[in-house]
């Protein structure tokens, strides 16, 4: 008989390292704030988990709803037509996809395959909350590397916390939360010093929101470092955010470790069929990229009219100070949920001060703005 938390019959079940994990929690719905403060659903503004405020393409809509015909028999487990779509855009061989639930998924699959307790993880102070999730779920010692470098990884720094007993290194590149961004070249002078035996993920889950001049190509590293894996997701230019697809591009010898753990069903039918369309449907993608890059502007642009503090972000999210003592972020959130307005606060990113902003609709944004003008008045 249970009587506590992790206890059966006065006895703890349960490994030590799990038992520690603080579960991941993610941006409020909007139906628990309509719950919690009485507002119109209608009225609220929701900018705290960088869903693509255009939601999902026409095309994917359409894909799904086809597929949904068929829902009475399993999805094709190894993702045969979406992974022939992505080897084909990508150009790499059909073997090289991991199809995840989401990217988290490719993100803790990796942790899985290559690390075991006591191994070593490195990332960056502020990078995504799921890196040492991740680790401590394998019992591995998260290796949290300083991020002297505005709030962004310090390549160099992260070389040096290498030792033999690390087994993993996870590099977000834009980085979530802080929307900084990291040039081809200190990748690749970091990938060329990292020992073989160390695996890099390369976390692009905001690479479709690169401008022009910072675009460049992972898959190279992927050819040429068989050490290297490269995650994606589909989740926030593409739209596809509640069916959960990402995928993890990298060579044999680690695809075939991904597969041997992964669950047999780990992306259903529609988010499948979904992906493929949505990754075919190039004008939905433009729009996305146009309509983040304005309301990046008009966002940044209210916030040096207000005199706030904001991080230049390559995401589709933008980070803002709100405050110099170590509640401002949770009392300007709490407003903020008060007026209707849904953000996301990062203390547990050890970043107290600081609210990230997700770029939405034009007039979302605005009702941010007038809302947090009001709140700091």
């Amino acid at each position: 008989m249970a009587n506590d938390v992790g206890q059966v019959d006065g006895r703890v079940i349960g490994l030590s390292h799990v038992r520690a994990i603080a579960p991941y929690v993610g941006g409020k719905p909007i139906s628990e704030v309509v719950r919690e403060f009485g507002l119109d659903e209608g009225k609220i503004v929701k900018l705290a988990s960088n869903e693509n405020p255009l939601g999902m393409p026409e095309s994917a809509k359409k894909a799904m709803a086809k597929a949904a015909e068929d829902l009475g028999r399993y999805p094709d487990s190894n993702g045969f037509d979406l992974k022939n779509a992505l080897a084909k855009k990508l150009n790499v061989p059909f073997e090289w996809i991991t199809l995840g639930n989401g990217s988290n998924d490719i993100l803790e699959l990796t942790a899985r395959a290559v690390a075991k307790e006591g191994d070593e993880v490195v990332f960056s102070k502020h990078a995504f909350a799921v890196y040492p999730l991740a680790t401590q779920a394998v019992g591995g010692k998260a290796i949290e590397v300083p991020a002297t470098k505005d709030y962004g990884h310090d390549l160099p720094a992260m070389l040096k916390a290498i030792t033999s007993k690390t087994r993993l290194v996870f590099v977000a590149n834009p980085n979530n939360p802080t929307g900084t961004f990291l040039p081809a070249k200190e990748i690749e002078t970091f990938l060329e010093q990292v020992p073989s035996n160390v695996v890099v993920v390369i976390d692009e889950a905001y690479n479709e929101f690169l401008t022009p001049e910072q675009q460049y190509d992972a898959i190279a590293w992927v050819r040429k470092y068989p050490n290297v894996i490269v995650s994606r997701s589909f989740s926030k230019a593409y739209g596809l955010a509640g069916l959960r697809i990402g995928y993890g591009v990298a060579q044999n010898n680690i695809t075939d470790l991904l597969n041997r753990i992964r669950q047999p069903f780990n992306v259903n039918s529609l988010a499948q069929a979904a992906a493929i369309a949505a990754l075919a449907d190039v004008e939905f993608l433009k729009k996305c990229y146009e309509l983040n890059r304005a309301g990046y502007a008009q966002l940044t642009a209210a916030f040096e009219q207000m005199g706030l503090r904001y991080l230049p972000s390559s995401g589709n999210f933008v980070l803002v100070k709100v405050g110099d003592d170590v509640n401002a972020g949770a009392k300007v959130n709490l407003e903020l949920l008060k007026a209707g307005v849904i953000v996301r606060p990062v203390g547990n990113y050890g970043l107290p001060e600081w609210l990230r902003i997700s770029i939405g609709l034009p007039e979302e944004n605005q009702a941010f703005i007038e809302a947090l003008k009001k709140i700091l008045n």
